[in-house]
């Protein structure tokens, strides 16, 4: 796979938005602080069910992520890694998601959709994408604007999924893929 100079900004971005103590490398702590943050920021204590699924989840993406990319085995992922597994066809093809993220989303929405309507408001994806990928506010509400794209306010699981898939698959600059996890300058 060609890394081309738009899938380089949007890797770097995010391998940032997954280093969550910004020591320049992604860690497994770096995924339990995350997950901490997150199910905090929903007022759900450690031993509540939904908390534990996402943890557990959120946990299962470290762990696939290390397998894949922590090529020197000493548990934490450099930039230089996480960039050189998607040369080595980490993502084969967009379907690929759906196995790895569904789950995740499915375990994230039972955490940050309080309401329980199967949507995330601006509210509630403010709150999660900032606790677990420290996104700004606006830049969250910006987000959450381009993937809500009927304009009823509210953001599915679907919505999430193509998101991430265009994150990693498209060079449309202005679709919103490219802006999930904030702007890349």
């Amino acid at each position: 796979m060609d890394i081309t100079a738009f899938l380089d900004r949007k890797l770097t971005r995010r391998f940032e938005t997954y280093d969550s103590d910004q020591d320049g490398f992604i860690q497994r702590s770096d995924f339990e602080r995350a997950g901490s943050r997150t199910t905090a920021a929903f007022g759900l204590s450690d031993d509540d069910r939904r908390a534990r699924r996402f943890h557990e989840h959120l946990l299962g993406v470290w762990d696939h992520l290390s397998a894949m990319t922590d090529t020197n085995d000493d548990g934490q992922i450099s930039l230089a890694e996480y960039k050189l597994a998607f040369t080595r066809r980490l993502l084969e093809r967009p379907e690929s998601f759906d196995d790895s993220y569904l789950p995740f989303l499915d375990a994230l929405m039972a955490v940050a959709d309080q309401d329980g309507d199967g949507h995330l408001g601006v509210d509630e994806y403010v709150r999660w994408s900032g606790a677990l990928m420290n996104l700004p506010p606006a830049d969250a509400r910006v987000v959450h604007a381009r993937l809500d794209h009927d304009g009823d306010g509210l953001v599915g699981t679907e919505d999430l999924l193509a998101a991430i898939r265009a994150y990693y698959f498209s060079e449309d600059v202005d679709g919103p893929g490219a802006w999930l996890f904030g702007p890349l300058d």
